[in-house]
């Protein structure tokens, strides 16, 4: 079992843009994991994870950028609601994989690391 509150203390330790870039790369990790249906816990974690980032994040963040982590939190919880199903469906699976990537480029895009001087 993870020690949550360490992680947090270490997460909340770096500055808004790094802290959206280390949500994007679990989102990316998601995305990666989704391939080989033995990953299955791995993912399930990262999703746990993901969504302790984003509430640990979002009171920090602007207006959008929080409503935008609040609809990423949303779509993280409704996966986590149908897991069973989903990684047991190749085709849900992708599906996962597919939006994972999606919101990982958002992510990774609100955070401004890409475009930063």
């Amino acid at each position: 079992m993870k020690d949550w509150n360490a992680l947090k203390e270490r997460y909340l330790r770096d500055d808004l843009p790094i802290r959206l870039g280390n949500l994007a790369s679990n989102l990316t990790r998601i995305k990666s994991r989704c391939q080989n249906p033995a990953n299955g816990e791995v993912v399930e974690s990262l999703l746990q994870e993901s969504k302790l980032f984003i509430e640990w994040t979002a009171l920090d963040a602007e207006v959008e950028v929080a409503a935008e982590l609040v609809e990423l939190q949303v779509q993280l919880a409704c996966w986590q609601y149908s897991w069973a199903r989903i990684w047991h469906d190749a085709e849900q699976r992708m599906m996962l994989r597919e939006q994972a990537r999606i919101w990982s480029e958002k992510v990774l895009d609100m955070s401004g690391l890409l475009t930063a001087n």
